[in-house]
């Protein structure tokens, strides 16, 4: 079961896993119950690989939206067989290919959705041309936005809007900003030094400068989840120039004054990820899978336990 580069969401108390595996991708769908007590040493998972109708993929983003903001939607990957959009209902456990007003073909790859209060879903990212170049950030930019709940396309503004990033991290806030942070801005300075802002009400694009004696090293493929505050976005792990330490795996964010710290944190603490995903949980940071970390040694799955904005602890059970 081992995997990266899947897509990870919570529908009623439900951890659903899609896809990953490697860059050939894969087709098991599978859920971890998390409304009871577990030990992550000791993982029940339930396929649901049979009836699933996505295509091998990698690369993907996934939400929950919809009318009863219970459906997971699943957008973009690196497989042109593929539909640009498919949603799951979990009730029934059915997977769909819906049907979306608008004309829209643009594929993407390696960004994060996030879904707003209004049901919408934002897509900032880079396009993926016929020739796929990964890695070429001069691409053309586009903010998609999928309205989950009348299943239409819509494009935000992209004045003041960043250069071009994929790989990044990005969290819904309190007040219906988006914040981005990372993978790439300027040569030679931190990408974390820079955090950009889109508001969804206002259809506008800001951006913020950090602060902080102890800025995180330039990395791609981390993950950020928003805390238990409201204020709070933790970053954990990520790909650098070489592996990441412990000591360089988890980072706070203050969205007050936007000043970058160090959490005080206990437990058994793991070794850095990347192309994992995380999911906040009860009070917990739940993170899936990712590479590369020894699996005779740690979990698929780890959790930190947020509840204390003073002092962070991983613990193996919730």
């Amino acid at each position: 079961m081992k995997r990266h580069d899947h897509t990870a969401t919570i529908i009623d108390n439900k951890l659903y896993i899609l896809g990953g595996s490697g860059y050939n991708g894969d087709h098991e769908f599978f859920y971890l119950d998390v409304s009871k007590k577990f030990n992550t040493k000791n993982l029940l998972w339930k396929d649901l690989s049979y009836n699933n109708i996505v295509p091998s993929h990698y690369g993907a983003t996934s939400v929950v939206g919809g009318v009863n903001n219970n459906t997971l939607f699943l957008y973009g990957v690196y497989n042109s067989a593929m539909a640009l959009v498919y949603t799951f209902d979990p009730k029934y456990n059915k997977w769909d290919n819906p049907q979306i007003i608008g004309d829209n073909t643009i594929r993407k790859q390696f960004l994060t959705g996030v879904i707003a209060n209004n049901g919408k879903m934002y897509l900032f990212g880079k396009t993926l041309p016929n020739g796929l170049v990964f890695n070429d950030y001069s691409i053309d930019m586009d903010m998609l936005i999928l309205d989950t709940i009348n299943l239409n396309w819509e494009k935000g503004s992209l004045f003041n809007a960043p250069t071009g990033r994929g790989d990044y991290g990005a969290t819904l806030l309190p007040n219906q900003i988006i914040l981005y942070i990372g993978r790439f801005d300027i040569e030679g300075e931190s990408a974390f030094r820079r955090i950009y802002l889109y508001d969804t009400i206002h259809n506008s694009w800001s951006k913020k400068l950090t602060s902080g004696d102890i800025v995180p090293s330039n990395r791609d493929f981390f993950s950020v989840v928003l805390g238990l505050d409201g204020n709070s976005v933790i970053m954990f792990g990520g790909r650098g120039k070489t592996n990441l330490p412990k000591t360089d795996a988890l980072y706070v964010l203050n969205t007050i004054n936007f000043n970058w710290y160090i959490p005080k944190v206990t437990g058994d603490i793991p070794r850095s990820r990347f192309w994992h995903k995380a999911n906040v949980m009860d009070n917990y940071m739940l993170i899936s899978f990712g590479c590369c970390y020894n699996r005779q040694d740690e979990s698929d799955i780890l959790l930190l336990d947020i509840s204390d904005n003073k002092e962070f602890k991983w613990v193996t059970e919730n």
